[in-house]
């Protein structure tokens, strides 16, 4: 084995990192002519490249329901990622505060990304609408908060020390937890079960912040003796926090993912179109499902739940994305999809009780506080003033009377949202054949 390809497997297997885009430096998406938004940027991603068409997992994540309640208002978000490149126009008005922890002489507010991963993950999360584009974020008004932890997985980046680490996730995890951030996305996954991020995620719960990781995927290019299978990976299987494997659009499990105890729920990780650390939009995972973009989503709708109840503890928030979760069995998860595909909507509609199937619930033993007409106020991590007023109280109206209505419609809709859904859930858990390799891909 070179001493390249032994370097890049040696931080493979230290990380196993969930980084499955498939651009290099110029960020250049692999695309096929099978729906517009595809052609619209099969050509090499830049600042001037728009997809004008919707993202295609915001209907499957039921998002226009979900924002007739809330659109993530007052709620930050950190991606501890590669950093989020704050001068794209989707995330201008929505990146605030923000550290780099990678010593690399770069922008000190973590908003320089070299690499695209975190940029990409934030658009999922909470890009703003522009003109000539469709991209939008599942929490468009949701504040993210970069939190840099690595340059790139290059050779050179791993051994000038810029590369991904459990230390400086750990780091980064807690960061995100003092500066107030309600959910926390981690795109990234290790095989090992390392104290510090286990200690990093517990103490963010107890901080009032939830942890969202993504499972892991498998690398078909590696050999069998260097993937470890599946199993639990980190730190998406520390008590605490949500672990997100990726389905296709129609909700089926895929064979991307890497299983195991640790999968919590999952969502779309297949065919992204989002933001691009060039200034543009592109597209991502066209081929293959990727569990970075699973766990970007699941992080929004958490988003959501936050902001529907800000009084609401993250097991709480967790619960109510689990216990909502469309799947073919309502009392059964599984390694491969969890509790089942999220559903935003379902989640803030739900009305917690005993009757409710699934998983246990917190609020039978930590009752959940009374929902008031006051909101929480937005969080801030800098000196921006966040929404308007006038957004303020239109959100807020909108909150209250549609929380009116959900208590008496909040079961009937969890149930035809499955039945709706179950046909393909149900009949998509056969494998889709692709090799039992393990590995994570270790490139945007």
């Amino acid at each position: 084995m070179t001493r390249a390809r032994a370097t890049r497997s040696a931080a493979a297997g230290m990380l196993g990192l969930a980084l499955v885009l498939t651009f290099g430096a110029g960020a250049q998406a692999a695309m096929t002519n099978a729906s517009p938004w595809r052609a619209a940027a099969q050509e090499q991603c830049s600042a001037a490249t728009r997809i004008p068409e919707t993202p295609p997992a915001l209907e499957t994540l039921q998002s226009e329901a979900a924002w007739s309640v809330t659109r993530g208002a007052g709620v930050t978000v950190a991606v501890v990622d590669s950093g989020v490149a704050a001068a794209n126009p989707h995330l201008a008005a929505a990146v605030s505060g923000g550290v780099n922890l990678v010593p690399d002489g770069t922008d000190a507010a973590g908003t320089a990304d070299s690499y695209g991963h975190g940029t990409a993950i934030a658009g999922q999360i909470a890009a703003r609408l522009i003109e000539g584009s469709g991209i939008v974020g599942l929490a468009p008004e949701a504040k993210i908060l970069p939190v840099r932890v690595f340059a790139g997985t290059s050779d050179q980046e791993v051994e000038a020390g810029f590369g991904p680490s459990t230390a400086r996730i750990a780091e980064g995890i807690r960061y995100a937890a003092d500066q107030g951030a309600q959910v926390i996305n981690v795109s990234m996954s290790t095989a090992a079960a390392d104290p510090a991020l286990a200690e990093a995620v517990a103490y963010a719960t107890a901080s009032g912040s939830l942890v969202v990781g993504s499972s892991g995927n498998r690398d078909s290019t590696l050999a069998l003796e260097e993937n470890d299978g599946d199993g639990e990976r980190y730190p998406a299987g520390a008590a605490g926090a949500l672990g997100v494997a990726a389905s296709d659009l129609s909700g089926a499990p895929t064979e991307a993912s890497i299983h195991g105890p640790h999968v919590a729920i999952s969502a779309p990780g297949q065919e992204i179109a989002t933001t691009s650390a060039l200034g543009g939009d592109c597209a991502y995972a066209v081929e293959e499902a990727a569990t970075s973009y699973a766990a970007g989503y699941v992080s929004a709708a958490a988003a959501l739940v936050a902001a529907a109840f800000p009084d609401e503890t993250p097991e709480q928030w967790a619960y109510r994305l689990e216990a909502t979760a469309v799947r073919a069995d309502p009392d059964t998860r599984s390694d491969e999809a969890g509790w089942g595909v999220v559903q935003p909507f379902d989640a803030i509609a739900l009305v917690p009780g005993a009757d409710i199937r699934g998983p246990a619930s917190p609020f039978l033993t930590t009752p959940a506080p009374a929902r008031t007409q006051d909101a929480a106020a937005p969080i801030s991590v800098s000196d921006d003033p966040g929404p308007d007023a006038e957004a303020l109280g239109i959100a807020a109206t909108t909150a209250i009377v549609a929380l009116v209505v959900l208590a008496a419609v909040g079961a009937l809709s969890v149930f035809v949202t499955r039945r709706r859904a179950e046909a393909s859930v149900s009949s998509s858990r056969t494998p889709t054949g692709r090799g039992g390799l393990f590995g994570d891909s270790p490139g945007p």
